[in-house]
């Protein structure tokens, strides 16, 4: 009988040792698995940059990662806490930087605690310093960033505009002018009074003034040092209502703010914070003179919904509504001043449009909340806006563009008409005005100097003020 031939060695092996065999392709499968699953890890979130935002409207806290987020968050009282559970995140260096960020000033919170709550879930406390309305919502990648998740946290009680420039000194309760002459041509110089811009025929004051306004003194009929007569009592509000003199409120925007730079210039100026420090030289300039008044839809460095600032210039009963920017384009060769308002049926220029459609981004950018956005509301804004409105927002344009086409070059002989979102409040004339283009090197440069700041807005209150001269403004009544 003829031998057997022998078995290879691996069959061999196979047999002798079978165990053996079936832990190493075990180890083999284990080794291929850990090698498909371990790209999976690599692609957890990460956190790049964290920022916050505080202001007295709200504090707005940002997460910018790389892949959107999952979160859920409650809050606790005594003391007061947002609880913030992130999934799919573990902890690293650039999220732990926020607990020194939170700044004592903050308006709302104390300090924040940051931790890893269990595996793939990192855990945010926020310490208050008053009830908070939270809204937590994550936004897509736009422009320079990537996924965002934002914390704004407001306060349980919205502020109101005129409560908070009661509390600044910059209105009264009693609707009178605050540091300002007494309105009483007795009290008063007349000299001061003289220079106060006057209600037209048979108008009544707005809302909020005094009905016993009293008369603006004719200078001439006023012997500097006499006593005049005391009037009898039943005819000293007899007055004729052209003499009649009301505060003025201007609603100033500076444009863009907290996430939302604005155009970046060459030498890295940032058109948020310039239009910022233009506005508040405007704001002083205008308070200057004795029936005018100042709002600012932001004092700081935070970011505004374009809906929220019509908002708010419509709650203080603004008789003029000007938005500040500075142009930018994709050439740096491009320079001027201009002045825009609402068009109604589509932009003056392919150039106007352009500009239009990219401030119009701003929400996206600075992370409005869209749940947070009523569009019927935004559909019947647009639907309001009526024909006198833009009418007197041409008016007022082409007297600040004229004032502006002497200190500085305008890119535009005439006010230009585009779909601004900004400019949609339809009972306020308003006007945006692109003070120079922060992309042209040289205007930059101007846009940075004081004494052209300066200049800019001595300009755009001379045209304010010519306006207002020639159109007083009506009585408000207030759209609902």
């Amino acid at each position: 009988m003829p031998a057997t031939p022998p078995l290879p060695p691996d069959t061999l092996i196979a047999r002798r040792r079978p165990g053996k065999t079936r832990r190493t392709f075990l180890k083999a499968g284990g080794t291929l698995l850990l090698s498909v699953l371990a790209p999976l890890s690599a692609r957890a979130a990460q956190i790049m940059a964290v920022r916050v935002w505080p202001a007295d409207d709200y504090t707005r806290v940002t997460l910018e990662n790389d892949s959107d987020l999952k979160t859920s968050h409650f809050l606790v009282k005594d003391p007061d806490r947002l609880v913030v559970d992130i999934e799919g995140l573990e902890l690293n260096p650039t999220l732990k930087t926020l607990v020194a960020k939170i700044q004592s000033n903050d308006p709302y919170i104390k300090q924040v605690r940051v931790g890893q709550n269990r595996p793939n879930v990192v855990r945010l406390v926020f310490d208050l310093k008053a009830p908070i309305r939270p809204q937590v919502f994550t936004l897509d990648p736009v422009g320079v960033y990537k996924h965002r998740l934002i914390f704004d946290l407001y306060p349980v009680q919205p502020i109101d505009p005129i409560a908070a420039m009661i509390e600044k000194g910059e209105w009264s309760s009693d609707g009178k002018p605050v540091g300002q002459p007494p309105a009483t041509p007795e009290e008063a110089p007349a000299a001061t009074l003289g220079n106060a811009l006057p209600l037209p025929d048979n108008k009544l004051p707005a809302p909020g003034v005094p009905s016993e306004a009293l008369p603006r003194p004719d200078i001439a009929a006023v012997p500097p040092k006499a006593e005049p007569p005391a009037p009898p009592k039943a005819e000293s509000k007899k007055v004729p209502n052209d003499k009649l003199v009301r505060m003025l409120t201007v609603a100033l925007d500076p444009g863009h703010g907290g996430e939302d730079p604005g155009a970046i210039g060459a030498k890295g100026s940032r058109e948020k914070d310039i239009v910022l420090a233009i506005a508040k030289r405007l704001k002083f300039k205008i308070e200057e003179h004795p029936n005018m008044r100042v709002m600012l839809t932001r004092d700081g460095d935070f970011f505004v919904p374009l809906n929220k600032r019509v908002e708010k210039a419509r709650k203080v009963d603004a008789d003029l509504f000007v938005s500040i920017h500075a142009d930018a384009f994709v050439s740096p060769s491009a320079r001027g001043s201009s002045v825009f308002v609402l068009s109604e049926k589509g932009a003056s220029s392919s150039a106007a449009r352009w500009l239009a459609n990219k401030e119009n981004q701003a929400d996206l950018i600075g992370g409005a909340n869209a749940k947070g956005h009523d569009p019927q509301l935004a559909s019947v804004l647009l639907d309001l806006s009526t024909t006198a409105q833009i009418n007197d927002s041409l008016k007022v344009g082409k007297a600040v563009l004229a004032q502006i086409g002497g200190i500085n070059k305008l890119h535009n002989g005439a006010v230009e008409r585009a779909g601004f979102a900004v400019l949609k409040a339809p009972d306020i004339p308003s006007i945006l005005i692109e003070t120079a283009f922060i992309s042209n090197p040289d205007e930059e440069a101007r846009l940075l100097d004081n004494a052209y700041q300066d200049q800019i807005a001595d300009a755009i209150v001379k045209g304010i003020r010519q306006y207002f001269a020639k159109n007083p403004p009506l009585a408000k009544s207030r759209l609902t």
